[in-house]
């Protein structure tokens, strides 16, 4: 059997392809959308994918079940949950497929593909057993979780509600992901744990850095877990207290993998701008020019009016889909190395109009001609105490509810960047807002999209953390905005 592990960085995202070596054939397990890196690691390894499974309704990434389905390959996902929860786009279709229930087996070669349904993050979530039969095995040797079991943490329940807009769902399901606890607890020690999510990921709160793990560790060692083990009532308050807002372009995510995404077929190929299209994006918020320099302070000190702010790091996927409508066209200030991975980190989050991009350079080049750049004005961390006394000021945080609760500057509102665009019409106005998170990497993004919407801002520099040792704190019942 071959096994590789496919790591996305940005979304935290792990897709599995399991090969038989002797017939060459191979299923991938949680596509992403641009399915030619699966396509192309398969060749590499002389394999030919013929089966594509998906563990649940993804609400992080757009699955790329579907493009596999165009291709013709053979696609695998659950008809358990209830009638909320179904592949609406796969059932009646002429695409080659199977619905899986409980128990359910299906052959890759010699290899054995086994659906254990493992409810609780999501009611139709699947957990893969797989069973080497070419290699003499009898036993499976892993279980691709999903998003049910991460190592270190387990999915969390609430994500119906806080994010999809399901009411009253959250202490039920995590009832329900309590009883796939006590399930995953009856198989052997030495099973071979393969989760579709790592350190990163909002689909949990403490997910490890660490691939791979087994039940036997995760028995031991995961919180989420022993509290399941300690009993039903602790497990669900464990589970559902201090869980991050999740972006809300989850719920979008959720309904196109539930009716079908787009179809593809080839990646949007944006074309370069000249330095006269460039002047004609400014002030413009018909489209979204996410800039994408890496050095939050280039943009902070020069971009182009109505810009988004979205360095290419990590949190890229994440702050340019809370704050880009699904249609809205995309043109990216970027470095031109990185136009190509910026393309796909958009479609995995359904961002497909991506138009043209200028680099960095070009930018500078259109400030030397004459071209004008807006700017942010920075105060220090340390200035809090001289704003918290003017009238014309707000002290804005945009750092998560829990971290708010803990402890904030006393007066201060709060929402979270995630939720910054959904909630903008909850942002006063007639004030200047201070915007802080911990270390600035939030502020930065969240200081660019209020001022896009016709806020005065001031970013604040320096270390939360750091101030609040040195300066009068609240914590206690939040203050919203």
């Amino acid at each position: 059997m071959l096994f590789r592990q496919i790591w996305d960085e940005k979304l935290a995202q792990y897709a599995y392809l399991i090969g038989c070596q002797k017939t060459k054939e191979a299923v991938v397990i949680d596509p992403e959308r641009d399915i030619d890196q699966y396509i192309r690691l398969a060749e590499r390894e002389g394999l030919e994918i013929v089966a594509v499974a998906d563990t649940h309704i993804h609400a992080d990434y757009i699955s790329g079940m579907r493009e596999f389905a165009e291709r013709g390959v053979k696609v695998y996902a659950s008809d358990e949950g209830d009638a909320d929860w179904k592949y609406e786009w796969l059932i009646g279709s002429k695409y080659d497929h199977v619905l899986l229930k409980d128990g359910d087996a299906f052959m890759v070669g010699n290899i054995e593909i086994r659906a254990i349904h493992t409810p609780g993050h999501t009611p139709e979530h699947l957990s893969y057993l797989v069973t080497d039969k070419g290699g003499g095995a009898d036993l499976p040797m892993g279980i691709a979780t999903g998003d049910f079991v991460f190592v270190g943490d387990l999915g969390r329940p609430d994500l119906l509600e806080s994010a999809a807009g399901f009411q009253g769902v959250m202490e039920p399901s995590a009832r329900t992901l309590y009883q796939s606890v006590r399930r995953f607890l009856d198989f052997e020690d030495y099973l071979q744990v393969w989760p579709a999510h790592g350190a990163g990921s909002a689909c949990g709160k403490a997910l490890g850095a660490v691939p791979e793990s087994t039940v036997g560790y995760e028995r031991r060692f995961n919180g989420a877990i022993q509290s399941a083990i300690r009993g039903e009532q602790e497990f669900v308050d464990a589970i559902l207290a201090g869980q991050p807002e999740p972006p809300m372009y989850f719920a979008r995510m959720k309904r196109d993998n539930k009716i079908g995404p787009k179809v593809l077929h080839n990646l949007p190929n944006p074309y370069r701008l000249s330095i006269g299209e460039l002047s004609k994006l400014s002030g413009r918020t018909d489209i979204a020019v996410v800039d994408a320099r890496v050095d939050r302070e280039s943009f902070l000190q020069g971009h182009l009016k109505g810009s988004f702010c979205a360095p290419f790091n990590k949190t890229f996927n994440t702050v340019v889909g809370s704050f880009v409508e699904e249609d809205m066209p995309i043109f990216l200030i970027i470095q031109e190395a990185h136009v190509q991975q910026a393309v796909r980190d958009l479609v995995r989050i359904g961002l497909d109009n991506i138009v043209a991009y200028a680099t960095p350079e070009m930018l500078d080049r259109y400030r030397d001609s004459g071209g004008e750049l807006d700017h942010i004005p920075e105060m220090s961390m340390d200035d809090i105490a001289t704003l918290s006394r003017r009238d014309d000021v707000l002290v804005f945080d945009v750092r998560n509810a829990t971290e708010y609760e803990s402890v904030r500057v006393p007066g201060a509102a709060n929402i979270a960047y995630t939720r910054l665009w959904v909630r903008r019409n909850e942002v006063p106005r007639g004030k200047t807002l201070a915007v802080h998170c911990m270390t600035g990497g939030r502020s930065a993004v969240s200081a660019a999209l209020l001022k896009r919407l016709g806020h005065d801002v001031i970013f604040l520099t320096g270390d939360f953390t750091q101030w609040s040792m040195k300066n009068t704190v609240e914590s206690g019942a939040p203050v919203s905005a």
